[in-house]
């Protein structure tokens, strides 16, 4: 991946949130982030 694919990318995605964030509020965001923390335990388990 180029770094301007990669920033392109990065930039839609913050778009994708911020407009998400917008029209639905943000409480989802805490919910992703404790289950995206779990993930990242479970998967040093596995290390």
């Amino acid at each position: 991946m180029t770094n301007k694919t990669a920033l392109g990318f990065g930039l839609v995605l913050l778009l994708i949130g911020g407009v998400d964030a917008i029209f639905f509020g943000s409480e989802h965001f805490v919910f992703l982030g404790k289950r995206f923390y779990e993930l990242i335990e479970w998967m040093a388990f596995w290390r």
